[in-house]
């Protein structure tokens, strides 16, 4: 089976007011050129949920200039101080979620778990609003899973049934991702023959993957 597609085929498949997962770390591991085209399609309305917005001039931040979000789930922002001038005028919803709750919320979307249990953020901002669940006297935050309709990740190599090669730090929120949204398409960096990828080094099965797009080496 041959997932290969354009990048204007992938593109075409986000509505507006979709909600959709972009992998990556500082633009690290994120399918640059798919998202450069999600940020010349004219989409809007979308909520995105992502470790960081990126920069301006750089991944997911492109679209948080053009106002394409209306909310934003991430670890953090400061990078990118339109994110933070959108959120202090209200234009735009920005949760902000543990680094480390925020994997574990994707984890769980992707494993069909009803949340999970933490003790981080209790006794701060964090815990506004969300149930408490005391297991043998302690108290913990219900964090509840999160889903995208559809997943942007990156694959330093990736064969054309979507078996996946990360090179370095790029798997990070990746991986995850990649079990967590209904349509999963991954920007590929170099896109190989099915059977040409070592199983050994396979870090995302290509069972977890929809579509393909080879969008060359990151830059």
């Amino acid at each position: 089976m041959n997932k290969l597609i354009s990048i204007e085929e992938a593109i075409a498949k986000v509505k507006d007011g979709d909600t959709i997962m972009v992998g990556g770390f500082l633009a690290n591991g994120t399918p640059l050129k798919l998202i450069d085209a999600l940020a010349e399609s004219g989409v809007k309305d979308l909520t995105l949920i992502c470790n960081d917005t990126g920069f301006v001039d750089k991944g997911v931040g492109k679209m948080v200039v053009k106002k394409q979000f209306k909310k934003i789930i991430a670890s953090h922002i400061g990078t990118n101080r339109e994110t933070g001038n959108q959120m202090n005028s209200g234009e735009t919803e920005v949760i902000l979620t543990p680094q480390g709750t925020l994997a574990e919320q994707i984890r769980a979307g992707g494993a069909g778990l009803g949340g999970i249990l933490t003790k981080t953020g209790v006794g701060t901002l964090v815990e506004e609003g969300k149930e408490k669940v005391v297991v043998d006297g302690e108290e913990y935050l219900l964090e509840k899973p999160l889903r995208a309709d559809i997943a942007f990740i990156y694959g330093t190599k990736v064969d054309t049934f979507g078996n996946i090669y990360y090179q370095g730090s790029t798997p990070n929120f990746n991986v995850l991702m990649a079990t967590a949204a209904d349509v999963v398409i991954v920007g590929a960096g170099e896109v190989v023959q099915k059977g040409e990828l070592d199983p050994n080094v396979v870090k995302t099965p290509g069972i977890f993957v929809d579509y393909v797009v080879e969008e060359g080496p990151l830059k």
